[in-house]
C-alpha cells in the first residue's frame, strides 16, 4: 500500500495561489482494503516548525480540511501519514507555498510615456554579489505580458495574467527564479508586454477596444534571499528602463506581426503610474501552458496553388516554426479550420484576421507568436523563398494545466473518435476561461455552455480550480448588477445577461463542482452570488412564482423552432426559464443546508416548491400531460423530476412518442441536448438512447464524425453532407456543448453513478447494448482511479463479463441489468445479485442475463442493412439469391427499396421471381443470426 498522490486545494505543489479553504487530499493504492488512521502535519519549510497536526484518527474520508493562519511568501511542508492495524507508518510529503496574499506591493507600476506601443520592453540590470539561495519573483502586468532574466523566459505558462475583469481584481504570478539569479553575476531583467484582453479589441458583435486600459504597465517584486540570512527585494521604480519592442501589432482576434529586422528605439527611463494596487490578489487561475505538440501530417498543394499545413487536429494554441528564411523575407500564416473544395478557408472566423506575420532576421531559429492564439487545424503559408519541409513547423497547443481524468473507448472507432473529439473541444477551450470558441471573433467565456457542459468537463478533467477562478469570474459581474449574471464572464463591459440556463451557470457550476470533488469551496465562495441571481430573478420576474418577461435564449441552436431564422427552438422559453428557476432555487437551498444557514435553507427550499407547483398549474395537467410537446421539454420534466414519480411513465412514453415523430433523430440544442439520452436509459429506454446516440445521418453526433471532425461543433449541422459550410452562418467548428453526451457515457455506458458527493460510494451500473459489446473506461475519482471494462460474450453462452477496480476508500454497489434472482461470479465466487457491495481491490464479474443482448435480425429489417452484412448475405445467397435484385440494380437501391423490409418483399414476387417457400427459410436465418457490429463489419469487408 502507497499514498500515491497528495494535491493542495486539488493541485499539486501551488505556487503563489489563493489558499482559502486549504484542503490537503490524498490518494491510497492497495489491493484491498484494510482499517486505518490518518494524520496530517504541516511545517514551515524553512524553520521546519509544526504549525498544525491533526489527531490521529480513523481513515473515512481521504482528505483533511485544515484552518491554519497562513504567511506570505512561505513554503510549507506537508506530510500525510497513515497507520495500518499493526500501527506501522506510510508517509508520504508534498509541499505549497503562498503568494503575496495581503502583504502591499513596495513596487511601482511602470510604463512607457508612447500609449500606441504594440509590444512595451522593461529593463533593469543587476549585479549580484553572491550565491541566491531562494529567488522568486511577485509579477504581473497589463495586457498580458512575458518575463525573461538574462534572455532566458521566466516558468513555462504563458497568456499571463489570464483575464480577470482588471478593474475589479488583478492576478499576481508567483514564480521560482533561484536557478536563474545563480547563472551570472550580472543579471538582465526584462518584461515584455502586449495588449491581450485588457487593451486590444476584445468581445461580441466585433468586439470594443481598450476596454479596461490604453496603457502597457506592469509591477513586479523579485525577493532575494542570502545564505547569511539577508533578504534583497528587487523591485520595479523609477530606475528601470522603457522602449518599444518588435512586435508591430498584437491583439486576441487580430494574431500577431512580428519584425525580427527591428532595432528597438533608445532605451529611456520609465514613468510610475499612480494605479490601483488594490486590486492585486494572488492567482486562482491555472497556469496556460503547451501542453502538447502536434506534427504536420500533410503538407498540402490545393487546387487554388496555395501551399497549406495540415496538422490534422483542430486545436486552440500557435504555430511555430524553424526560420531559415533571409533576412527581410515576410512569411505569411493564416488559420483555418476546415478546406473548402480542398483550398484553404478562414470565412468563418468573420472578422478575426486570425494570422502570424514574420519578417525574418536572417538567423536559423524557431519563431512563435507571445501575445495572441488561435483556434485551427490547417495554416496557409505564404511568402517562403525555400520549399516547405514537416519537420519545420509545430503546433503548439495551449490550454490551461489540467490533468486527463476520464476516458472512454468502445469497439466502434467513430464513436470513440467521437469522445476524442469532446475531449478536444474541452482542451481547445478551456484556455483560462471556459471559452465558446477559440477561432474567431468571440472567444468569449459563455456562461451557458459552461453550464451545460460542466459535468462532462470535470468527469474528462481536473476542473476544480478552473471553474473556481471561472466562478470567482462571474461573482465579480453579479456584484456590479445586482445579482444579474452576464451572457459570458469577464463580461468586458458588456451589461447583457440574465437569461435562464446562462445565468444559472452561478448556481450550477457552484453544485456541480461540489458534488463531483466532495469540496465546498467554491459554494462557500460564490454562495453569496448564488443567492443573488435567485433573488434577481424573482425582482425582474412579471410573475410571482414563474419566470416570465425578460430575455431568454430559449432551446438555443435547437431544431424544432416553427421559424427557422431564430434559433431558439420551440420549447416555450418561459417554461425552460421556470424550470432553471425552480433549479437553481433547489440548489441555493441545498448549499445553505451544507452551509450551516438553516433559515435561508429553509426559506429557499419553499421558493423552489412553490416555483415546482406553479411550473405543475401552468404546465402539467393532473393525469401528468405535458402542454408543451417538445423533445426538451419532455427531458427536463423527467430530468427534474418535475411530475409526480407514479405520472413519469405517462411522460416517458409520450417523449418516446415525440421521437417517433421526429423519426427518432434530436431536434434539441443546448439545453435539451444533455438531458435526452439520459432520461432515456434512465426510464428503462436505453437501447433507444444507444440507437440515437449511434445514429450517422444528420442530426447526430456521429454525422460529424463521417465528415471529418475531431472536434465538436456549434451546429448540428455546420458542415453540409457535400462538405460545405452551413450558409446560415455561426459555424465554429470547436464548440464543446454538444460534447455533454459524454455525461450520458461515464454514466450509463461506463455505469459510474454518484451516490455521495466526491464519489466515495458509487453505484456501478452499466446499462448494455449489442451494438457496443467491448467498452472500456476509466474515471480519476478523488479518491483514486475508478477503471472498467466489459464485454457481451456470445461464443459458447450469453454472458456479460466484467472486469472493475474500485480505488481505496470507496464503496462501489453493483446494480447489473437483467440480473434478477441471477448468480453473480465474483472472482471465482458466487453471490447474489441483489447483494453487490465491494470496497478496494479488482473484480472480475460474469453472469448470464435473464434476457439476451444480443440483437437479431428480424423480418422487418431493412434490406440495406441486410445487404451490409456479408456473413448474412452469404447465409441467404446458399437458399436462394434473392437479394442480386438489390446488389446488381443500383438505380432501385438508389429509388428506396434498399430500405425496404423483407416482409414487403412479397408485393415484389413479379419482379425478383423468389419462391414464397424461400421467405420461411430466410425468416429463420434472419431470426437466429446476430446482427453485426460496425467494426466486425468493417473488419470482414
Amino acid at each position: 500500500m502507497i499514498i500515491s498522490t497528495i494535491l493542495i486545494n486539488h493541485m499539486s505543489e501551488p505556487l503563489g495561489f489563493q489558499l482559502d479553504n486549504l484542503r490537503i487530499e490524498f490518494t491510497v493504492e492497495a489491493d484491498h482494503f484494510i482499517e486505518l488512521t490518518k494524520q496530517l502535519t504541516i511545517q514551515e519549510s524553512e524553520s521546519q516548525k509544526i504549525v498544525y497536526q491533526s489527531e490521529r484518527c480513523p481513515f473515512d474520508n481521504n482528505f483533511f480540511d485544515v484552518s491554519l493562519a497562513l504567511i506570505p511568501r512561505t513554503q510549507y511542508q506537508v506530510t500525510v501519514t497513515l497507520y495500518d492495524e499493526a500501527d506501522h507508518p506510510i508517509s508520504k510529503e508534498t509541499h505549497f507555498e503562498t503568494g503575496k496574499m495581503n502583504e502591499v506591493f513596495q513596487a511601482d507600476w511602470i510604463a512607457n510615456t508612447d500609449k500606441t506601443l504594440q509590444n512595451t520592453l522593461f529593463k533593469k540590470s543587476v549585479s549580484i554579489q553572491s550565491p541566491v539561495k531562494r529567488g522568486r519573483l511577485y509579477i504581473t502586468g497589463l495586457g498580458i505580458y512575458e518575463t525573461y532574466i538574462n534572455g532566458e523566459k521566466v516558468g513555462d505558462e504563458y497568456l499571463t495574467p489570464g483575464i480577470t475583469a482588471y478593474d475589479q481584481w488583478l492576478q499576481i504570478q508567483t514564480y521560482d527564479v533561484t536557478d536563474a539569479f545563480n547563472q551570472n553575476q550580472e543579471q538582465e531583467l526584462l518584461i515584455s508586454t502586449g495588449d491581450g484582453w485588457y487593451k486590444g479589441t476584445i468581445g461580441f458583435d466585433g468586439g470594443k477596444d481598450q476596454i479596461y486600459g490604453d496603457q502597457h504597465r506592469v509591477i513586479a517584486e523579485y525577493h532575494l534571499d542570502y545564505p547569511d540570512g539577508t533578504h534583497e527585494i528587487i523591485a520595479t521604480d523609477d530606475s528601470w528602463l522603457t522602449t518599444n519592442g518588435k512586435i508591430t501589432k498584437s491583439a486576441i482576434y487580430y494574431g500577431e506581426d512580428l519584425d525580427d529586422t527591428i532595432t528597438p528605439k533608445e532605451w529611456q527611463p520609465v514613468v510610475l503610474l499612480d494605479q490601483d494596487k488594490e486590486c492585486l490578489q494572488d492567482r486562482l487561475s491555472l497556469p496556460v501552458k503547451i501542453m502538447e505538440r502536434l506534427p504536420v501530417q500533410e503538407i498540402l498543394h490545393t487546387p487554388a496553388n496555395e501551399y497549406v499545413l495540415d496538422f490534422g487536429q483542430n486545436q486552440t494554441g500557435w504555430l511555430e516554426f524553424y526560420n531559415r528564411e533571409p533576412k527581410g523575407t515576410k512569411l505569411v500564416f493564416q488559420m483555418g479550420e476546415i478546406l473548402q473544395e480542398e483550398n484553404f478557408y478562414r470565412e468563418n472566423l468573420r472578422e478575426a484576421r486570425a494570422a502570424f506575420v514574420y519578417i525574418s532576421d536572417g538567423e536559423e531559429k524557431w519563431v512563435r507568436p507571445h501575445f495572441t492564439f488561435y483556434g485551427y487545424r490547417y495554416v496557409k503559408v505564404e511568402g517562403n523563398t525555400r520549399p516547405l519541409k514537416a519537420k519545420d513547423f509545430q503546433a503548439a497547443v495551449l490550454y490551461s494545466e489540467m490533468a486527463t481524468t476520464g476516458t472512454i473507448e468502445t469497439t466502434n472507432p467513430k464513436v470513440n473518435r467521437l469522445f476524442e473529439n469532446v475531449l478536444w473541444g474541452q482542451k481547445s477551450n478551456f484556455l483560462d476561461i471556459p471559452t465558446d470558441c477559440p477561432q474567431r471573433d468571440e472567444r468569449l467565456g459563455w456562461t451557458g455552455d459552461a453550464a451545460v457542459f460542466s459535468n462532462t468537463a470535470a468527469l474528462n478533467m481536473n476542473v476544480f480550480p478552473f471553474f473556481k477562478k471561472y466562478a470567482k469570474d462571474v461573482a465579480v459581474e453579479q456584484a456590479l448588477h445586482d445579482g444579474k449574471v452576464p451572457m459570458y464572464a469577464p463580461a468586458l463591459g458588456n451589461f447583457d445577461g440574465g437569461a435562464a440556463v446562462w445565468g444559472d451557470a452561478a448556481t450550477i457550476i457552484p453544485w456541480n463542482m461540489y458534488q463531483t470533488y466532495g469540496d465546498p469551496a467554491i459554494l462557500k465562495q460564490n454562495y453569496p452570488a448564488m443567492k443573488a441571481w435567485v433573488d434577481w430573478i424573482r425582482k425582474k420576474s412579471k410573475s410571482e412564482d414563474l419566470w416570465t418577461g425578460t430575455f431568454q435564449f430559449g432551446d438555443w441552436l435547437a431544431l424544432d423552432g416553427e421559424n427557422p431564422a431564430l434559433p431558439t427552438g420551440k420549447t416555450e422559453e418561459d417554461f425552460i426559464a421556470s424550470v432553471y428557476y425552480y433549479y437553481s432555487s433547489t440548489i441555493v437551498a441545498k448549499t445553505a443546508e451544507i452551509l450551516n444557514f438553516s433559515e435561508e435553507a429553509i426559506h429557499y427550499e419553499k421558493q423552489a416548491q412553490q416555483i415546482k407547483k406553479a411550473i405543475s398549474a401552468e404546465y402539467i395537467t393532473k393525469n401528468g400531460r405535458l402542454a408543451i410537446d417538445t423533445q426538451t421539454a419532455y427531458a427536463l420534466a423527467l430530468h427534474f423530476e418535475l411530475v409526480p414519480e407514479n405520472q413519469r411513465l405517462r411522460v416517458v412514453k409520450d417523449l418516446i412518442a415525440r421521437l417517433k415523430k421526429d423519426d427518432d433523430h434530436l431536434k434539441t440544442g443546448f439545453v435539451g441536448t444533455p438531458f435526452i439520452c439520459q432520461v432515456l436509459s434512465r426510464y428503462g429506454y436505453h437501447k433507444l438512447a444507444t440507437k440515437i446516440f449511434l445514429l450517422e445521418d444528420y442530426p447526430s453526433w456521429l454525422y460529424a464524425v463521417d465528415l471529418g471532425a475531431t472536434t465538436i461543433w456549434e451546429r448540428w449541422n455546420s458542415v453540409e453532407p457535400d462538405g460545405s459550410l452551413n450558409p446560415e452562418g455561426m459555424n465554429s467548428l470547436n464548440h464543446y456543448s454538444f460534447g455533454a453526451i459524454m455525461e450520458w457515457a461515464y454514466n450509463y455506458l461506463l455505469g459510474i453513478k454518484l451516490t455521495s458527493p466526491g464519489y466515495q460510494a458509487i453505484t456501478f451500473a452499466p446499462e448494455f447494448d449489442y451494438r457496443l459489446k467491448n467498452v472500456s473506461g476509466r474515471f480519476q475519482t478523488p479518491y483514486g482511479n475508478f477503471a472498467v471494462s466489459y464485454q457481451i460474450e456470445t461464443d459458447v453462452q450469453h454472458t456479460i463479463q466484467l472486469k472493475v477496480t474500485v480505488p481505496f476508500g470507496v464503496t462501489l454497489k453493483a446494480v447489473l441489468p437483467r440480473s434478477e434472482n441471477v448468480s453473480i461470479n465474483v472472482n471465482g465466487k458466487t453471490t447474489a445479485s441483489d447483494n453487490l457491495s465491494l470496497t478496494c481491490g479488482t473484480y472480475e464479474i460474469n453472469y448470464i442475463p435473464t434476457l439476451d443482448y444480443v440483437e437479431y435480425y428480424s423480418s422487418e429489417t431493412p434490406a440495406a442493412e441486410i445487404m451490409s452484412d456479408p456473413l448474412l448475405i452469404e447465409k441467404i445467397d446458399a437458399v436462394d439469391p434473392v437479394l442480386d435484385f438489390f446488389r446488381n440494380d443500383p438505380e432501385v437501391v438508389k429509388g428506396g427499396l434498399g430500405t425496404m423490409s423483407l416482409a414487403k418483399l412479397n408485393t415484389l414476387l413479379p419482379f425478383i421471381q423468389i419462391s414464397a417457400e424461400h421467405l420461411e427459410e430466410i425468416h429463420q436465418i434472419l431470426t437466429t443470426t446476430p446482427i453485426l457490429s460496425e467494426r466486425e463489419a468493417a473488419a470482414l469487408v
